[in-house]
C-alpha cells in the first residue's frame, strides 16, 4: 500500500512539474509575440479591449460571442517607411491568417497607412474610410433582415478604403465609399495603396481562402477581403 502511495505521489509531482514548464514556455513564447509586435489575444467582457468596443463596433444587439473575438495586433509600414502600430478586432476564425498576412506585408515594406479600432471613429464607416483606415469588426446585421454582415462577424477586412473604394451603381446613380474616394475609381490610374490581381495584399488574402470583392461583377468593392459565404454558412447557421 505504501509503495502504490510512493509511486501515485512520485508521478504528482513529476505531473505539476511538466506542468509548471509548460506554462513558463507558454510564457516566454507570448512574451517572445507581444516583444516583436505580431500577437493575438483572447479577451473577455472584463478586458480592457473589450471596454474600449462595448456600445460601439460591439453594440448591445450584438449576436456574436466576445469568446468569437479576438485582437490582433501588427505592425506596419507607412508609405514613407516609417513603422506604426497596427490593431484589429476579428473573428478568431482568421485571426491566425491576418497575422501572418500582416506579417508578410510588414517585412515586404507593404504600407498600410492605418490600422486602428473603427471605434475611434465611433464605428462611422464613412469616417473610418476616409481617414485610410484599414479595419475588421464591427456588428451590424444586412439592411432589411435579421441576417448578420460579414463585417459584423469579423469575417470580412478592408484594406487602405480611401484608395480602394467601394463602387456601385443604383438607379442610374454611382455611388461611391467613402464619398472622397472619387479620383482612385479609375483603376487604371496608377497610385499609392491600389489594390488590383498584381498586389501582395490580394495574393496573400486569396491564397488563404478569402475572397476579393474587387472581382465581383455587380459592384466593386476594392478595399474588402471576406470569407466565403459557404464556409460562414456552416461556422454561423442563420435564416
Amino acid at each position: 500500500m505504501k509503495k502504490i502511495t510512493v509511486i501515485i505521489f512520485s508521478v504528482l509531482i513529476i505531473f505539476c512539474v511538466c506542468a509548471i514548464a509548460l506554462c513558463s514556455i507558454s510564457k516566454r513564447k507570448s512574451q517572445a509575440a507581444i516583444a516583436s509586435g505580431f500577437y493575438i489575444e483572447k479577451f473577455t467582457r472584463k478586458s480592457d479591449i473589450f471596454t474600449r468596443i462595448k456600445g460601439k463596433s460591439f453594440k448591445d444587439d450584438c449576436t456574436l460571442p466576445v469568446s468569437d473575438l479576438r485582437y490582433v495586433h501588427a505592425l506596419c509600414k507607412s508609405k514613407d517607411g516609417t513603422t506604426h502600430h497596427g490593431e484589429m478586432v476579428c473573428n478568431k476564425y482568421i485571426a491566425e491568417s491576418l497575422l501572418e498576412i500582416f506579417r508578410e506585408l510588414y517585412n515586404a515594406d507593404y504600407p498600410i497607412e492605418k490600422m486602428i479600432l473603427i471605434d475611434e471613429y465611433d464605428t462611422d464607416d464613412e469616417k473610418s474610410m476616409r481617414a485610410n483606415n484599414s479595419s475588421c469588426f464591427n456588428f451590424r446585421f444586412i439592411t432589411h433582415t435579421k441576417r448578420v454582415s460579414k463585417h459584423g462577424l469579423g469575417m470580412a477586412v478592408d484594406i487602405n478604403p480611401l484608395y480602394n473604394p467601394f463602387v456601385k451603381e443604383i438607379g442610374g446613380e454611382l455611388v461611391i465609399e467613402p464619398a472622397t474616394a472619387v479620383p482612385y475609381t479609375d483603376r487604371t490610374a496608377d497610385f499609392d495603396y491600389k489594390i488590383d490581381e498584381n498586389d501582395l495584399a490580394y495574393k496573400l488574402f486569396t491564397e488563404r481562402g478569402f475572397e476579393w470583392g474587387g472581382s465581383w461583377e455587380e459592384l466593386k468593392d476594392y478595399q474588402h477581403f471576406e470569407v466565403p459565404t459557404e464556409i460562414i454558412e456552416k461556422l454561423y447557421p442563420q435564416k
